[in-house]
């Protein structure tokens, strides 16, 4: 019987992957022009991990983390998101000694056991970036500019910037009672999941995508008429910053975090293109957080971006990079063949993308290779050119070919890398 992947896993193809190298690239250019520094921390965490920075009421904690007991009988989890990891490394190993104001980014799979949908999986990937000891609106401003200029340089401008505040535990107390009350009166119109959270975590209800609740929800209380004088003032600045960045933005006083350590400011981007699930970015601050898992008391606000997501937007945009060689070797005859084998080899070291086919074959069926490999160019070597002591190259763009001396083939393969890291 064939074995097939678990359901909700799913493979990313070499068709696929050079999507996911450009996105992965530019994020990375970006992030760096920004300050931030890449972290890589671990798959596997304790659970305690996230039941105390996630909460223990949320959805993610009561059913879809991938938790086991090893065999040490420690429980372990599988992350399901990256902000608890990379909190516990920075309070780990004291990286708020180094600076004041730390900018950290990390890119990698998380796991969650639910529902599979488009753009959403059991694994799935996001690019996640934190900065830990800034309170000031300006970084949460900062942030936005970020993101805005990450998706300009991916080709996407027509995503919807949406943000919120969510208070902090001075305000949100009586924001949860007003809204714990209001939802009562509506319960037999919330689903089982939001009946449930009326007794847990009423604010998640929000956050949820069914049509009868968000119905319910249509004269629901605000947060942002239960700012406290600070989170109010806070909320203002952010939106006061970004409109002199130039910021695109609409507040959305129903955006909800699925997470119970967000507080103030909130936000989410959103795509059309996506459907209900159409949240390609979502992030904010969580000022306390790091001081709750045993670090000192310093503010924080981060985002993460859906990685699944924003290849299936680039996907229906743009289609799928091609892959494409700077040199394929065609060779006729063993002698030939063990010369253009090590060509092949001089062409990767010097840093060119190279192939040939050690199968052999004739002429006309290695040219069709190259061609379905995209190659610049084709050197064809046998016995002719051998005798003579040179190599033809013939440039598959243009269709031009020219004769080259085999002492010379080394550097002339040397100028093709320079020409092709001067075109990008």
């Amino acid at each position: 019987m064939q074995i097939q992947a678990v359901r909700g896993f799913r493979d990313v193809l070499p068709g696929e992957v050079a999507l996911w190298h450009k996105v992965e690239e530019i994020a990375r250019s970006v992030l760096e022009r920004y300050g931030f520094r890449e972290i890589r921390i671990p798959i596997l965490e304790k659970t305690e991990l996230f039941s105390r920075s996630i909460g223990e009421s949320t959805d993610i904690v009561e059913k879809e983390m991938y938790t086991f007991t090893d065999r040490s009988g420690i429980s372990l989890t599988m992350r399901p998101e990256a902000t608890a990891g990379i909190l516990r490394a920075y309070i780990e190993h004291s990286l708020f000694q180094l600076e004041p104001v730390s900018k950290l980014y990390c890119i990698g799979p998380m796991f969650r056991h639910e529902r599979p949908q488009k753009g959403r999986y059991r694994q799935f990937h996001q690019i996640n970036a934190e900065v830990l000891g800034s309170s000031d609106p300006r970084t949460d401003a900062e942030l936005l500019a970020l993101l805005r200029t990450l998706f300009e340089e991916l080709g996407l401008g027509e995503l919807d910037f949406q943000l919120n505040s969510l208070g902090c535990p001075r305000c949100r107390p009586g924001f949860r009672s007003k809204v714990a009350e209001y939802l009562g009166s509506k319960k037999a119109h919330l689903c089982s999941d939001c009946q449930r959270r009326l007794m847990t975590n009423p604010l998640r209800v929000y956050d949820c995508k069914v049509a009868t609740c968000k119905e319910a929800l249509a004269g629901a209380p605000v947060i942002l008429d239960e700012l406290c004088q600070e989170c109010g003032a806070h909320f203002l600045s952010v939106q006061k910053n970004l409109s002199l960045l130039g910021v695109p933005f609409s507040v959305n006083p129903f955006i909800v975090r699925g997470l119970d350590y967000y507080r103030r400011t909130t936000f989410e981007v959103v795509s059309s293109d996506l459907g209900a699930q159409n949240a390609v970015c979502g992030g904010g601050r969580y000022d306390g957080l790091i001081g709750e898992l045993g670090g000192p008391d310093l503010p924080g606000i981060g985002f993460a971006i859906g990685e699944e997501r924003l290849v299936s937007i680039l996907q229906g945009r743009a289609g799928v990079p091609s892959f494409s060689l700077d040199l394929f070797l065609a060779a006729l005859g063993e002698e030939a063949t063990e010369k253009a084998f090590l060509y092949l080899d001089k062409a990767r070291r010097l840093g060119l993308k190279a192939e040939m086919d050690l199968r052999g074959g004739s002429l006309k069926a290695q040219m069709r290779r190259a061609n379905k490999l995209g190659s610049r160019r084709l050197l064809i070597l046998g016995e002719d050119e051998l005798s003579r002591g040179v190599a033809t190259v013939k440039d598959m763009d243009g269709g031009t070919q020219v004769e080259i001396p085999l002492e010379e083939l080394e550097s002339a393969m040397a100028g093709w890398k320079e020409a092709c890291s001067q075109r990008g």
